[in-house]
């Protein structure tokens, strides 16, 4: 990215105030950055540790794999998931909330003696699944909040920062060529008078 700038002094303040601001924010961005980073490989770890709780809850149910084909699939629904936003390293992500399960009247007098308990393992199930998304969805939205994070500091660093110095550098010494040829200027005019003068009193 070329910096656009003029041989003036109005110029070089300019470019003065934007590498100022820059060198500013880097290490922000860049503590955010490591952040980010951070917070990304948590919300991994956790959708992973969740899913195997739940890989570890299936095989513990599956002795009762025969019986859930008498159990009535109807009986419990998810009426509504509640997800809450929190905010992880400047970053807003969902968070999971109340699930609310609407679970149909049953005679426990006609219907087997697990059918409750089968409701509250098809709970526990469901919970873990929807929270294992959850933060498979944190993790996403993090890492891409990182890659945009890092991408702004790579700018800073290796392109806008380097490039406005180097911009700064050439005014610089554009208004030093320029202050010598008018010194230099001014002393062949002096010299010049001076000997015109000389020449005059001869």
């Amino acid at each position: 990215m070329a910096i656009k700038f003029q041989y003036n002094k109005t110029s070089l303040n300019n470019l003065g105030k934007q590498l100022k601001m820059r060198q500013k924010a880097l290490p922000t961005l860049q503590n955010k950055e490591s952040a980010l980073r951070l917070e990304v490989r948590k919300a991994k770890e956790e959708s992973e540790r969740i899913v195997r709780e739940l890989e570890a809850s299936l095989e513990r149910y599956d002795y009762l794999a025969a019986l859930w084909n008498e159990f009535d699939p109807g009986l419990i629904s998810i009426t509504d998931v509640e997800l809450t936003t929190v905010k992880v390293a400047g970053v807003k992500t969902p968070a999971l909330g109340e699930i609310t399960y609407e679970i149909s009247p049953f005679n426990a007098f006609v219907k087997p003696a697990w059918f409750a308990d089968g409701v509250a393992i098809l709970k526990e199930l469901s919970r873990l699944g929807i929270e294992s998304e959850v933060y498979v969805e944190r993790s996403r939205i993090l890492e891409y909040q990182r890659k945009k994070t890092t991408q702004k500091v790579n700018l800073y660093e290796k392109v806008q920062i380097p490039g406005y110095k180097e911009a700064i550098r050439k005014i610089k010494r554009y208004m030093e060529d320029e202050e010598n040829l008018s010194k230099a200027s001014s002393k062949i005019v002096k010299s010049r008078h001076e000997e015109e003068e000389m020449e005059e009193e001869a």
